[in-house]
């Protein structure tokens, strides 16, 4: 036989845990914002694409941060 294990992790199935999860608030999902995006369809290069995915996950979210850039370059200018 391997080495004794012992759990310390209380039993969630016992009464007072169930009580406590089933009077617990269900959130699911992310909070809402209080500005939502808006879903669009945008074509753009491909290598544009490409580069920011390749930076990895949130690309679409740096793509919207650069626009949002040169918005505000734009607006001082």
């Amino acid at each position: 036989m391997g080495p004794d294990f012992t759990d310390d992790a209380p039993d969630l199935s016992a009464p007072e845990w169930r009580e406590k999860f089933a009077a617990a608030p269900v959130r699911r999902g992310r909070p809402l914002a209080r500005a939502r995006k808006v879903s669009t369809t945008i074509r753009l290069d491909p290598d544009i694409v490409e580069a920011f995915r390749a930076a990895g996950e949130g690309w679409q979210s740096r793509i919207n941060a650069a626009l949002r850039e040169y918005l505000e370059k734009r607006a001082r200018s």
